[in-house]
């Protein structure tokens, strides 16, 4: 299961993830401008968000399958979409789509990753987090091929079909039976749980502010490099790829490290060395100190991927853990969501300095409220 679910994560996060260095073609083709693209990602990112807390919810009282299963389909729906869209609002429909499939596969997936580990959760959470990586490393091939060979469609059926088979193999070799029925969703009580302590609040503000500035920064960073800092279009995705090789690696080291040290301390030096790197990032001209800073930068921020599900399932209660994760991830991905509409907009009208500036400043106010 663990394999299976880490496979299927990494799959669809390549046909999210390759819509980043594919945006300026994006762009051009559909005729919008950064800001309309921005909004377009902020609709996939705000259904995903929305969606964390009923399938987390719903997982606890049904099954795990019941809602994997379901998120899967819809995903493969929504990649195909990708794959013909031709005019803006239908890739908005496709964003939509594909933001619902994602919402309703991520947390029961993760849930049942946490119901089979838990004494190594930090472990078996950093491996599963790790396909984000792997993802993003077969987007960023995929993207280098697509630019030089293909219009950005080409990508997106190829990721349908691979989603079709991972579906396929988790519906064999599953052992929950399907379970639907009548269930209240109790969101008031979760929320509750949640908040009731200073620490518990100072976490869930800390991770907003963190996947604030990961929604912002992943959409636009290969944009970035290419507009302000000369990189052509396939060194821009070069350099995307080592920010997911980075993460193959960190991602299950940290939960390692998390399972053996206070997670908070960890979470917290990471956010610290990802503060300082991205401020250094805006600043420094040479290309050299452009790939150190990325490196550094890359470290840092990918530790808090497995750390933050594991700080949060670590408080929940017996049969309260899809929910409490799910609303966790709801705020921190709503967070998230609006990310690629700030900077897009902010970087449309007064440039990527400034927007970028103000995302380290998010990162270093979550470093201090996660130590704290």
């Amino acid at each position: 299961m663990l394999m299976t679910l880490s496979v299927g994560w990494a799959i669809l996060q390549a046909g999210r993830f390759v819509l980043s260095p594919l945006l300026p073609t994006i762009i051009t083709d559909l005729g919008i401008t950064e800001a309309t693209a921005g909004l377009a990602f902020t609709a996939l990112g705000g259904v995903y968000a929305v969606a964390q807390y009923p399938s987390g919810r719903l997982s606890d009282r049904w099954t795990r399958t019941t809602l994997i299963v379901p998120g899967l389909v819809v995903l493969v729906g929504g990649f195909l979409l990708y794959g013909v869209a031709a005019s803006y609002s239908l890739f908005v429909v496709a964003c939509v789509v594909v933001g619902l499939g994602k919402g309703l596969f991520a947390i029961p997936s993760r849930a049942l990753v946490s119901d089979r580990y838990v004494e190594r959760r930090g472990r078996a959470l950093g491996v599963f987090a790790a396909g984000t990586d792997v993802g993003g490393l077969l987007a960023s091939g995929v993207a280098v091929v697509v630019l030089s060979s293909a219009t950005w469609h080409a990508p997106f059926v190829p990721i349908a079909v691979a989603l079709g088979l991972v579906t396929l193999l988790f519906v064999r070799w599953t052992d929950e039976p399907y379970r639907v029925e009548r269930t209240d969703l109790e969101l008031a009580t979760t929320v509750r749980r949640l908040v009731a302590s200073s620490g518990q609040r100072r976490t869930l503000v800390a991770y907003a502010l963190f996947y604030f500035m990961v929604g912002g920064f992943i959409t636009f960073f290969p944009t970035y490099l290419a507009g302000s800092k000369g990189f052509s279009a396939r060194l821009a995705s070069v350099a995307f790829a080592v920010v997911f090789a980075v993460g193959f690696g960190v991602k299950p080291l940290a939960g390692d490290l998390s399972d053996r040290f206070r997670r908070q301390d960890v979470a917290a030096a990471g956010l610290g060395v990802a503060a300082l790197a991205l401020v250094t990032l805006v600043f420094v001209e040479s290309t050299v100190l452009t790939w150190v800073t990325t490196l550094v930068l890359a470290i840092g921020y990918k530790t808090q991927f497995p750390l933050a599900d594991a700080i949060v399932m670590d408080a929940a209660p017996d049969g309260g853990m899809g929910a409490d994760l799910g609303a966790a991830r709801a705020l921190f991905l709503a967070a998230s969501a609006v990310g690629p509409a700030y900077v897009g907009i902010v970087a449309t009208y007064a440039g990527y300095p400034v927007a970028f500036g103000s995302l380290a400043g998010c990162l270093l106010v979550a470093a201090l409220l996660v130590w704290r």
